[in-house]
């Protein structure tokens, strides 16, 4: 795949991406924020607005102001820029699933980032998966995104490592 197609996916997928996350945050809020959850498939599916001002799972909820700010929003736009920086100057090498993790990982880091700026530290998360009491911790889609390019990220590279010991056998 050329250069400019990759670089292309990239920024697609980035900006349908945080477009996605920023409309269904804005619909959690409009329908979700007063009203009680909404259970669908048997309870495996839940819509429940929360609120959080930690990481994953409200990791870091209780940090003070200032390093709540540089833990959870100032070193992740230092990352962000970084990741975007690697995948631009390294889109001619990196193979397209690479690209689209790569995408995915900073669609999400940024859709949780615009939240943190905007809405004084507070990400709005609005889903949860589970089936009884095992369940997921309440997340959004720039949590999925994060997540499905780190599956990606994964699936990719344990598929190339195993074409690289065919080869070498």
């Amino acid at each position: 795949m050329k250069k400019s197609i990759k670089l292309w996916v990239f920024v697609v997928t980035a900006l349908v991406s945080i477009g996605c996350d920023r409309v269904t945050k804005d619909l959690a809020k409009t329908h979700l924020k007063y009203e009680e959850p909404q259970s669908y498939l048997n309870n495996i599916f839940r819509l429940e607005y929360v609120e959080n001002t930690g990481a994953a799972l409200s990791l870091g909820d209780n940090l003070s102001q200032p390093w709540s700010f540089i833990l959870l929003t100032l070193l992740p736009v230092i990352f962000m820029i970084g990741l975007v920086i690697y995948t631009i100057y390294n889109v001619g090498v990196l193979d397209k699933w690479s690209v689209l993790a790569l995408s995915l990982i900073t669609a999400g880091g940024i859709g949780n980032i615009i939240d943190r700026i905007l809405y004084d530290r507070h990400v709005t998360d609005f889903m949860n998966i589970g089936i009884g009491s095992l369940r997921t911790g309440i997340f959004n889609v720039a949590d999925m995104c994060v997540t499905a390019g780190v599956i990606i990220m994964l699936l990719f590279s344990f598929r190339s490592s195993n074409q690289q010991k065919a080869v070498s056998n």
